[in-house]
């Protein structure tokens, strides 16, 4: 299937999926990326009346506003600013007011689950699914945070790799500034998504398109990251089945 056709596939996919949720429409969240552009374009050509993006800065960079200012214009999107930095530092401060410091990890992570609290809040009100960014990359070596940006209904990036997600920004005529950035959580200062897991997206691409490389390291790499993230990709884990037993 061409790209373009895929694409259309997902509009008529999230329309259906919506439809059987019985909700009303989608939300997602944009951050200046690459991916959560994609969805948001995609999104409003699914529900042109019934989709709305949120930006939801949280110590964002000034690039990641210029980014969405950039997009939200040349989309001409919907969008509603919820600005997390009070409420960021409300909580971590109220955690450490208890003698307890969260570690730097948790508290980067803080700043996605506050985040998916807040498309959780606004999609329940106007009865929305919350549509998700992940892409294949992502979601194969779970770079993403538990019940933050991986906490959605809908997942429509899922079977794109990153090099075809660039491909859907042109398509969908997203800002090249957006497509040429390079790909980050903004979870802190001037960190970057292919710095943190050592590798770069065009590689990862290219080993889960074939399931090789010749570079045994990278494999190693993506495939511990695969098993470590497993229970991200599943609900809670559960025990056994409880057998009860009945007296005759």
């Amino acid at each position: 299937m061409e790209l373009k056709a895929y694409l259309d596939y997902l509009v008529e996919f999230i329309q259906e999926t919506v439809h059987n949720a019985h909700a009303d429409g989608v939300v997602v969240g944009v951050s200046g990326g690459i991916d959560s552009a994609v969805v948001a374009m995609i999104a409003k050509k699914a529900f042109p009346d019934h989709y709305l993006t949120c930006w939801m800065p949280c110590y964002s960079s000034q690039e990641d506003y210029e980014c969405v200012e950039e997009l939200v214009k040349t989309g001409d999107l919907k969008t509603l600013t919820v600005d997390l930095a009070s409420t960021f530092d409300a909580l971590t401060s109220t955690i450490k007011d208890q003698t307890f410091d969260l570690s730097s990890l948790a508290t980067a992570n803080l700043k996605a689950r506050l985040r998916m609290t807040t498309l959780y809040g606004v999609g329940q009100t106007k009865n929305y699914l919350v549509l998700g960014t992940d892409n294949a990359d992502e979601w194969y070596i779970g770079y993403f945070t538990k019940y933050g940006d991986g906490g959605v209904d809908v997942v429509p990036l899922v079977h794109l790799l990153k090099g075809e997600v660039s491909q859907a920004a042109s398509l969908l005529n997203v800002p090249q500034r957006i497509i040429d950035r390079k790909p980050s959580a903004g979870l802190w200062a001037e960190q970057t998504d292919e710095n943190e897991i050592g590798y770069s997206y065009e590689e990862i691409d290219r080993y889960l398109l074939t399931k090789s490389h010749d570079n045994p390291q990278l494999v190693e790499r993506i495939e511990t990251l695969h098993k470590n993230s497993a229970h991200k990709r599943k609900g809670a884990i559960q025990p056994l089945q409880f057998e009860r037993i009945f007296e005759k």
